[in-house]
């Protein structure tokens, strides 16, 4: 991989100008949930948004949204030729994120949306979205950092932060989510004072009682049988902000604590633009503060999507009370396969207060499998980021109240279309890793030079048989999907096929 900007810069002057009001956003973690968060706030004040993520999850389409619905095949089409038309003729040689990249570009200016959302796909200051003009950015922010790609990015978290804070401009806010290494604070304080950015702590949402008056009813318990499946309730939150004289409450419905450091980013990014720094200034005809209200931030907070991270998903099987209880999320590196084992320790402490329970007098079974792939990513290795996940972690005084038993599936995910250098770690190298973390799971993986057509499914039909209680109907318990986003993709690809899969 070549991290370069001047073959996007060389095609970028062969295309039609692209000159929309742009929040550019990077990190380690968390950028793609701040991005959906932004979307859905701009959205709920009625702005027309356009949004850029990577890498997709089931098409190439769904990594660019319009209003958060996948961009039209024949509008993609017509963007794409013209920049591989562009491309070709100039010989420019842009590779294919490149590509997609300006390729979304095109389309947001083709539909003059209102404002876009651009997520980094890797680093920042090479990455092919920080081609976009000083004069299109309207705020710039960085989620939390940490070790990861750092054959391209460096080998300590301030050289990685060095490159993701290298999309800060000169004259507008760079909002700084908080930082588990102080290294990064240090790196940004350095580089926005260089560029002339202005550099902007944001603040975290604290956890506020529940209000029945306005959350409605509280629903505590967590149930993990898929036939009264409860999921975990949204997070009540409250934050004060710069921009509005009342403290900001709703509820959060993305899951996971770490959540609460992404919301205060895009809380953060929208105060900042409401109170007039240039950047909002340079676009009058957006609105902003008269658009932009107590009321539609609250809205868009509590109907924001994010598919993928911490998402319960009921998988049918085509047979009764036999649906697999699916935990679907992206973690594909130490701080995140962290974040995850803290959720399901969480998950597991609300389960015990499930009111259908059996008599807490009787030890419960809970049947935990993961099914796992890991990208090659050197130097990452499998077991920092499995180590966080083996053995699983109970709450504080649950080995009386419930026995929980492991079962590991590995298998290799599909290559994302034009990513060639992505490869999944191969299944018999993650053997020993298990082996050497929870001895006591048994073990699943598909062969190493197994096509990957029906791998999943070969996999979640293993894990079904694990599932099974003495009745024949699925126990309790759950699935969880991780290690890579592409696993992530596969499981949605499957998910839509459900009804036609069949035991």
């Amino acid at each position: 991989m070549d991290l370069s900007l001047d073959r996007i810069r060389n095609l970028l002057a062969f295309l039609p100008r692209y000159n929309r009001p742009t929040c550019h956003i990077a990190g380690t973690n968390g950028k793609g949930s701040v991005s959906a968060y932004l979307t859905s706030i701009l959205r709920a004040s009625s702005y027309r948004v356009g949004r850029y993520n990577s890498p997709h999850l089931v098409s190439v389409y769904d990594c660019i949204t319009i209003d958060d619905v996948p961009v039209a095949p024949a509008v993609y089409s017509e963007a794409r030729n013209r920049v591989e038309k562009a491309n070709s003729e100039h010989g420019t040689g842009a590779t294919s994120f490149e590509v997609l990249t300006l390729t979304a570009l095109q389309v947001f200016q083709d539909l003059q949306v209102d404002i876009a959302v651009m997520e980094v796909g890797m680093g920042g200051r090479l990455d092919a979205t920080n081609v976009i003009p000083d004069h299109c950015i309207l705020v710039s922010a960085l989620t939390s950092v940490d070790l990861d790609h750092q054959a391209f990015l460096g080998n300590t978290v301030a050289e990685i932060a060095r490159e993701k804070v290298g999309i800060a401009r000169p004259g507008r806010p760079f909002i700084l989510a908080p930082q588990k290494h102080t290294s990064v604070n240090l790196v940004a304080q350095e580089v926005c004072e260089k560029v002339g950015a202005e550099l902007v702590q944001a603040l975290v949402p604290s956890i506020r009682p529940w209000d029945e008056a306005t959350d409605g009813p509280r629903r505590v318990a967590v149930s993990l049988t898929a036939e009264r499946f409860l999921p975990p309730e949204p997070q009540p939150i409250q934050i004060n902000l710069r921009c509005f004289t009342e403290p900001l409450q709703a509820l959060l419905p993305l899951q996971g604590k770490h959540q609460l450091t992404n919301l205060g980013t895009a809380l953060w990014m929208i105060s900042t633009l409401l109170v007039a720094l240039p950047s909002a200034n340079s676009w009058p005809t957006l609105n902003l503060k008269t658009r932009i209200t107590p009321q539609t931030v609250h809205d868009g907070i509590q109907s924001t999507v994010w598919n993928g991270r911490l998402s319960f998903h009921k998988l049918p099987t085509g047979q009764e009370k036999q649906d697999l209880l699916v935990l679907a999320d992206g973690a594909h590196n130490p701080a995140s396969s962290t974040t995850l084992s803290a959720y399901i320790t969480d998950v597991f402490a609300r389960v015990l207060s499930d009111p259908w329970s059996t008599s807490s007098a009787e030890k419960r079974s809970i049947t935990l499998t993961y099914i796992l792939s890991l990208s090659h990513s050197p130097p990452k290795t499998p077991l920092q980021t499995l180590t966080p996940l083996l053995p699983p972690t109970l709450p504080a005084h649950a080995s009386s109240k419930i026995d929980v038993k492991v079962n590991v599936a590995f298998l290799r995910f599909t290559p994302p279309e034009g990513m060639p250098w992505v490869k999944s770690v191969p299944p018999s190298k993650l053997r020993s890793v298990v082996a050497s973390l929870c001895p006591e799971a048994q073990v699943w993986s598909a062969a190493d030079d197994a096509p990957l057509d029906g791998q999943l499914k070969e996999a979640l039909e293993w894990t079904k048989e694990r599932h099974l209680s003495g009745d024949g109907t699925v126990g309790e318990g759950m699935v969880v999907l991780a290690g890579s986003l592409y696993l992530v993709a596969d499981f949605y690809r499957l998910l839509r096929e459900s009804a036609a899969w069949r035991s």
